[in-house]
């Protein structure tokens, strides 16, 4: 299978083109190499044969047009996307512009390139979005977000994350464009640009600087390890039902706080410092908006394909603590980068 995936130099996009190559997919990766792109996190697949990349902006329809004509691909998988909520509160502007006229751009690039082709049935378009399209969970544990959860965005990121599912969904009913939906709750894993949670906890704690915890630590997120989830996007995009979406998650509710000394224990152990790396926790105010909970009913994906996460979140946390230690090659050049290291989201 040719598969043409954007965003490919980012965090997931990657470990789905490097799971892709691996498994002998031919793999297009179409990438801005925005600010959290870096084609370091494709280096180990980047002399195969099976890859190629293009360096092209989703807003760009002309660009993506070209795309699909000069590669032909069998499948789309689109993960390109302003993806950090706290950047969303400072900048609205580019999650719509990237997220909702990016995504609109795709599925009309897909779709002429899909009737050109003669309506192929095997042509799929996967969309890959979040969890955070569906609002804040109360703290019952019985209470998850299912595939029919109703939409209650409450960040410009999300906002525009579930507006561009409505477009996706709106190309199948209108066109008949093969389209797929997943949504995923939190990922983490190696290559994870440094502006999120568990790399922001990891390099400060390394460099001896505060730890911050927005509010008093009792927000709740379902953790997936990244491989788990590439693995699951492969298999939606091979076996799923076009016009279904499928929610991904890794079992692993923990609170920010519970997160954050775990990752403590972890960094004590391998990198032991003069003091318990859990004396560097701060608090700090909450973010404008902050979703008290979010936990995925993963049920419908493992039942009908047959996909559960493989890597618990304590084995997930101590490879992704190890990998840090061993890349600071990979990581320290980002430091550098616009925001990183900075409060963000703090307007209210």
């Amino acid at each position: 299978m040719k598969l043409l995936v954007t965003g490919g130099a980012g965090f997931i996009g990657s470990a789905v083109i490097r799971l892709a190559v691996s498994k002998g997919h031919e793999v297009v990766n179409v990438d801005a190499l925005t600010y959290a792109a870096s084609l370091e996190n494709v280096a180990s697949v980047s002399k195969s044969p099976l890859y190629r990349f293009e360096k092209v902006d989703i807003r760009d329809r002309a660009a993506l047009d070209r795309v699909f004509d000069a590669h032909q691909p069998d499948a789309v998988m689109h993960l390109a996307a302003e993806s950090h909520v706290d950047r969303s509160i400072d900048g609205p502007a580019d999650f719509v512009e990237t997220n909702v006229n990016g995504t609109f751009n795709m599925l009309e690039a897909a779709r002429k390139y899909w009737d050109a082709k003669g309506r192929p049935e095997g042509f799929r378009f996967l969309h890959i979005s979040t969890d955070e399209v569906f609002g804040s969970l109360p703290a019952d544990p019985e209470i998850k977000f299912t595939e029919e959860t109703r939409y209650d965005p409450r960040s410009p990121y999300s906002a525009s994350k579930a507006a561009s599912d409505h477009l996706v969904r709106a190309w199948n009913e209108t066109y008949g464009l093969p389209v797929l939906i997943t949504n995923c709750s939190n990922n983490y894993g190696p290559f994870h640009f440094p502006e999120k949670l568990i790399p922001v906890v990891i390099l400060k704690a390394l460099a001896g600087e505060k730890l911050p915890i927005y509010g008093d630590g009792s927000n709740v997120r379902d953790w997936l390890y990244v491989e788990d989830h590439a693995r699951a996007l492969l298999l939606v995009v091979e076996a799923g039902k076009p016009g279904r979406s499928y929610n991904v998650g890794g079992n692993s509710e923990r609170t920010n706080l519970e997160l954050v000394r775990t990752l403590c224990a972890v960094l004590d152990e391998l990198r032991p410092a003069a003091a318990p790396y859990a004396d560097q926790i701060t608090f700090v105010t909450d973010r404008p908006g902050h979703d008290a909970r979010y936990a995925i009913d993963a049920s419908r994906i493992r039942d009908e394909l047959g996909w559960e996460p493989s890597v618990t979140l304590e084995d997930g946390l101590r490879q992704t603590v190890q990998w840090y230690l061993d890349n600071e090659d990979w990581w320290r050049p980002l430091l550098g980068r616009k925001g990183v290291g900075q409060r963000l989201g703090a307007k209210g």
